[in-house]
């Protein structure tokens, strides 16, 4: 099972949604990735549910995406 590519059209960075468009880009299979300059926040999908929060993002936020473990680790 995957997550929706409907879902994931819709889905943005609940951090740059309020001022920017906030676009999101699947990388690996398993991470979104916030594509708004300055952000670089990464949000994790785990079985198959994308884990939107702020806090999430920010924890990844310093982590270059080749580096990015796969699949994302359990909290």
């Amino acid at each position: 099972m995957t997550v929706s590519p409907r879902l994931l059209e819709i889905l943005r960075c609940p951090a740059c949604v309020q001022e920017k468009e906030g676009m999101l880009q699947l990388v690996q299979g398993c991470w979104l990735v916030c594509q708004e300059p300055g952000c670089g926040r990464k949000y994790p999908i785990r079985e198959d549910i994308p884990v939107m929060l702020i806090e999430e993002g920010d924890r990844w936020a310093g982590v270059a995406v080749d580096n990015l473990p796969v699949p994302p680790p359990a909290r």
